[in-house]
């Protein structure tokens, strides 16, 4: 196991997580699930195959974090590839469709509470993570981080009125995705002059949990480009922002 690469992804027991941690183990990765209900990271790793572990991680959770990475030192002493991926978009949206929730999303009337839940998970979660995480890809020969964004966190993009989603840019989600590419912006600047790679990649509008199932992209297709990334070699690229299949995301 020692000679296989070693990789976590967060929010991995359900949806792009899940599809990303079978396809990296479909090419020789061990993968820890990283899951805030054990349960449901066990069910997705029995799901995926034996180089799947679960791994109990609520990125909210300080001592959760901790505990995670104490973990996987005690077991592997290093960490080559870090997807953090987990996320939500909402916590009051029920059973409004996307079009009505973007209603009660906006600068003027959203929820506070919900903007600081989203960026909780979305922003501050990826940063603890990283904090925590980075000791352990230090300890690789060859280490990569892979964020999992948004094309609706692109500034660039949301600032034109022709982008198909410039009317739903709100402080919530979208706003949680422009903040998470600053954070990983900050990460590229902090590791350039490492080994350690650092990319941020879009899925696309994908049928989740995040949004109801109302993407329009599948889970396979969706993922296609996460894990593209999260494969790529010592030699590949990093501080990029893309989507499949490599085209790139104005910030």
């Amino acid at each position: 196991m020692q000679d296989k690469r070693i990789a976590l992804v967060t929010g991995a027991n359900q949806g792009v997580g899940r599809q990303v941690a079978k396809e990296l183990v479909a090419n020789g990765l061990t993968v820890l699930l990283g899951s805030r209900n054990f349960e449901r990271g066990e069910a997705a790793a029995t799901e995926i195959g034996s180089s799947a572990i679960p791994l109990q991680l609520d990125v909210t959770d300080r001592v959760s974090i901790a505990t995670a990475a104490e973990r996987i030192r005690k077991q592997f002493g290093r960490l080559d590839l870090l997807v953090n991926n987990a996320a939500i978009s909402h916590t009051r949206k029920g059973s409004l469709s996307l079009q009505e929730y973007a209603k009660i999303a906006l600068a003027s009337n959203a929820s506070l509470d919900e903007v600081r839940a989203v960026w909780e998970t979305n922003v501050f979660g990826v940063l603890a993570v990283y904090q925590a995480m980075l000791p352990l890809l230090r300890q690789s020969s060859d280490a990569r981080i892979v964020n999992v964004s948004s094309a609706v966190g692109s500034l660039t993009a949301n600032a034109d009125p022709a982008y198909p989603f410039h009317a739903f840019y709100g402080p919530v989600y979208p706003a949680s995705k422009a903040a998470l590419n600053a954070i990983t912006l900050a990460m590229m600047i902090e590791l350039e002059s490492t080994g350690i790679k650092v990319n941020l990649v879009t899925p696309g509008f994908t049928k989740t949990n995040l949004n109801g199932y109302e993407g329009a992209a599948s889970v396979e297709d969706g993922s296609r480009e996460v894990a593209r990334v999260a494969l790529l070699g010592p030699d590949g690229p990093t501080g990029t922002f893309t989507r499949w299949e490599n085209v790139t995301i104005p910030w």
